[in-house]
């Protein structure tokens, strides 16, 4: 009886720490956020062997959608669905002044200089 016990208490030790764990577990990689999550599974066969299978998934986090101001420098690694407008009419935007360009990320159109990268103007959810 106090075997049964004592092994009842150590798979729950088993099962119930690596999920506590994998649920605070984020760590920073290269610049980039990773989670890892632990699956542990318990099995008792009919012969009374206990197996214990371990699994481990790595999942990249979603990227979160960045706000743009004026006077930010923009980065397109953090634009979400980057692209050069350049039928800026069809959104009704303005026609960028000479050295800018509109740019999308996201669903907002943000008018960027060339050069240098700084942000001119904003226009959120202009495409859809």
């Amino acid at each position: 009886m106090f075997k049964k016990i004592l092994i009842a208490l150590a798979t729950t030790t088993l099962v119930a720490s690596p999920i506590v764990s994998a649920q605070a577990q984020a760590q920073h990689y290269n610049g980039q956020h990773r989670q890892e999550v632990t699956r542990t599974v318990v099995k008792e066969k009919p012969n009374g062997r206990t197996v214990i299978k371990q699994k481990t998934t790595v999942r990249k986090a979603t990227p979160q959608a960045r706000r743009w101001a004026k006077g930010q420098r923009f980065d397109r690694r953090y634009a979400t669905n980057y692209r050069v407008v350049n039928n800026y009419r069809d959104y009704r935007l303005s026609a960028p002044p000479r050295g800018y360009q509109w740019v999308r990320s996201g669903n907002d159109a943000v008018m960027i200089a060339i050069t240098s990268g700084l942000i001119g103007a904003v226009v959120g959810s202009a495409i859809r």
